[in-house]
């Protein structure tokens, strides 16, 4: 399989203490295509990271819950790098809020695994020297697993149910007690919490009570490589002005407001004739179809303004950013914004909320421009980057550059610091 991938470590990085790592992802595959379902930019940073991880001489397994029904439990997505779907309940997709009760099955399938591979290996004891959990249904098995095999576990959140719950649209289902529950217990029992942003550390701090000497900062990465203003773009409509949104159809990413803002947009300025492009699917079982953004745009005088297409694999949606004229995000909270910084690595100006770890991937009036109110905010934000001389072209030049100071192998080196001060502090 992979036990020879130490041959592939960097050379200029020394051999690591950590040989192997368990990346624990019930709820969503990183095989699956982002921006629909549950599958968002946690799955391509588990991806990339495993990746990095995996060149410099770490083997890593990624364990979820098996949910496609096609059968195949095992596949090595990368030389050193396993995907590996692990038997909770049917084999089929659930939603959410079903899922806290199949965690006791991933439990004990993902022991009854590590068990079969320590003798497969002749090894006596744990084959994993770090457990690395993603999301609060997973750190609820790590915190378990962790125990059982006496090894330390580190845990990144992506999203904060608190944090969810102080910027829910109308509508929206608040997140359950049973989540907060495990976060806050998660957050004190992990032997560290990793945070993308500085913001994202305030919020574990004020919002939990997390002790900040047990949280770090590593922030994620964007591949700089797929995702240049160099290279091909998408055929736009010739006469008009493209703005993109990328994400999931759900509130918190206000795929409404997306197409409100447009319309004041359009409103506002004729002579743009501004066409939203919408590069995603619905998200969850109950999540906003795109039939519901085609009614709202209708009701708006958008008719053949709005365009709501599927979600797209990574090499080909650096084409949509390059094509847009703006990239909208108007996310009601997001933890880092993946999105904000593919969009920049591509030279394309975005217009996003003034919240969370979008305050670190737009840098307010040079890559872009922060937002805090409503739909007319975002559209006189839009309508500021299209019409004043030259300044689409410097917050591109400058968002290409900018998003240069992210890397996967940057963010994969952090988290395997990370890894190894754990390990020496629990051998101590």
């Amino acid at each position: 399989m992979y036990e020879t991938c130490e041959d592939r470590a960097v050379a200029v990085r020394a051999p690591s203490v950590v040989s192997r790592v368990a990346l624990l992802s019930v709820h969503t595959c990183p095989l699956d295509q982002p921006g629909t379902g549950d599958s968002g930019g946690m799955n391509v940073y588990i991806r990339q990271v495993a990746r990095r991880l995996a060149e410099m001489g770490v083997k890593v397994d990624i364990f979820t819950r098996a949910s496609s029904g096609n059968g195949e439990w095992l596949r090595e997505v990368d030389p050193c790098v396993r995907v590996i779907h692990i038997e909770a309940g049917p084999d089929e997709p659930l939603p959410k809020s079903d899922l806290p009760e199949h965690l006791c099955a991933f439990l004990y399938s993902l022991l009854r695994f590590e068990a079969a591979e320590a003798a497969r290996l002749g090894v006596d004891g744990p084959i994993y020297d770090v457990v690395h959990s993603h999301y609060w249904l997973s750190g609820w098995v790590a915190r378990k697993v962790a125990e059982r095999w006496r090894v330390p576990y580190v845990h990144s959140f992506h999203t904060l149910g608190r944090v969810k719950n102080l910027t829910l649209a109308d509508g929206d289902d608040p997140e359950p007690p049973l989540r907060i529950a495990n976060e806050e217990r998660i957050i004190h029992t992990a032997d560290r919490v990793l945070a993308p942003t500085s913001d994202e550390e305030v919020d574990l701090v004020s919002l939990y009570g997390a002790e900040p000497a047990h949280v770090s900062v590593v922030a994620p990465g964007v591949d700089t490589a797929m995702f240049t203003p160099a290279g091909p773009a998408n055929v736009g409509t010739a006469g008009r002005t493209s703005v993109l949104f990328v994400g999931r159809l759900q509130p918190l990413k206000a795929p409404d407001v997306a197409v409100r803002a447009v319309a004041e947009l359009a409103r506002r300025a004729p002579h743009l004739d501004p066409h939203l492009v919408m590069l995603g699917g619905p998200s969850g079982f109950h999540g906003t179809q795109p039939e519901d953004i085609q009614r709202l745009a209708a009701s708006l005088g958008l008719d053949g303004r709005v365009s709501v297409c599927p979600p797209v694999p990574q090499e080909q949606l650096a084409r949509w950013y390059r094509a847009a004229n703006v990239v909208l995000v108007p996310s009601r909270t997001e933890s880092f914004g993946l999105v904000a910084l593919e969009a920049a690595a591509c030279g394309t100006p975005v217009v996003a909320t003034d919240v969370g770890g979008l305050r670190t991937t737009v840098r307010d009036g040079v890559t872009g421009l922060l937002v805090d109110g409503d739909a007319s905010a975002y559209a006189g934000a839009m309508h500021r980057i299209l019409t004043e001389d030259g300044l689409a072209a410097r917050m591109g030049e400058a968002g290409a550059r900018f998003a240069l100071r992210y890397d996967w192998r940057t963010a994969a080196a952090g988290l395997l610091d990370v890894y190894e001060q754990q390990v020496a502090a629990q051998a101590r």
